[in-house]
């Protein structure tokens, strides 16, 4: 049986209490049902767990597969529609699934190594591109994923819980104004709707045999193209230079070899920052100068 390791368990309460407790502790029996429902031996789990428990495990015909279980099965059964949808475009494959036990068999990465691996920037960043032009192929023919307003919807509770309090409020109000004028602008002037990955980052990248690339965990978001470069431009943001010149480097990399507007991704930046912040605020924390330096950093390249 898999043991579960105690970090997790602790993970899990924190995220969903004494049921996220129950959920942890029923995993191992879970687990023995999915190994003799789909035909594999289960190895050891992922060491970065946080929000799913994922393991690997080898099926009897030698197959490498990986076996993710999440208490929010939802959540999982999106990501799954969403790697369907992307199915010959470079996403990994799902093997079978099963809404109900909030379970997914995939495909195994090998040698599964991430982008983030690769630290010459151009490099990388020419990599992402070309994993980014095959994803987004054509545009999807219909529609069961949240629209990119609903995706930005903490910035509406941000102003409801806000507006009627006579308090300070703690996010610079410019910044929120700049925010919502950019996502009214953009929805607006929104030609065609893509199905977006929504979490489209180096870390889930990760190579596939000798030259090919396969991306992993999708949220699905229904919208404007240019807002999945947005992750990516997040992380490893001074990789090859101070933040500005990177996130420079990287959009003008991205205009050039994906036809993308480079004001609009800076539009999208300047929300995605305050949508950030507006999260850290709605979850208790405090540390919401994060996001706002994210809106900074893209407002500077719009100016």
């Amino acid at each position: 049986m898999i043991v579960i390791p105690d970090i997790f368990i602790k993970r899990m309460h924190e995220l969903h209490g004494e049921q996220g407790v129950a959920w942890s502790e029923a995993l191992p029996r879970l687990i023995a049902d999915c190994a003799s429902r789909f035909d594999f031996s289960p190895q050891a789990p992922f060491s970065n767990l946080s929000y799913n428990f994922v393991l690997r495990a080898t099926r009897s015909d030698g197959k490498r597969v990986v076996l993710k279980l999440s208490f929010k099965k939802g959540e999982l059964s999106r990501e799954v529609s969403v790697l369907r949808a992307f199915e010959g475009r470079g996403a990994i494959h799902v093997l079978d699934a099963d809404e109900e036990w909030g379970v997914a068999l995939l495909e195994g990465a090998e040698p599964g190594i991430p982008l983030s691996t690769i630290e010459n920037d151009a490099l990388a960043t020419d990599i992402f591109c070309e994993v980014f032009r095959r994803l987004h192929l054509s545009p999807p023919t219909g529609s069961q994923y949240p629209s990119l307003k609903q995706h930005f919807a903490a910035i509406e509770r941000y102003r409801e819980r806000f507006n009627d309090m006579k308090v300070d409020v703690p996010l610079p109000p410019n910044w929120v104004e700049n925010a919502e004028e950019c996502l009214e602008y953009l929805i607006a002037t929104t030609s065609e709707n893509f199905l977006l990955h929504g979490d489209l980052h180096h870390d889930n990248i990760l190579r596939q045999d000798e030259e090919k690339w396969a991306v992993i965990d999708p949220k699905g978001i229904i919208g404007d193209i240019h807002f999945d470069t947005i992750q990516y431009l997040l992380n490893y943001e001074d990789r090859g230079g101070d933040c500005e010149q990177v996130l420079r480097d990287r959009v003008a990399n991205m205009a050039d070899r994906l036809d993308l507007d480079p004001r609009r991704i800076a539009m999208w930046g300047v929300a995605r920052g305050v949508l950030e912040a507006c999260w850290t605020i709605e979850n208790g924390g405090t540390d919401w100068h994060r996001g706002i330096q994210i809106t900074e950093r893209f407002a500077k390249f719009l100016d």
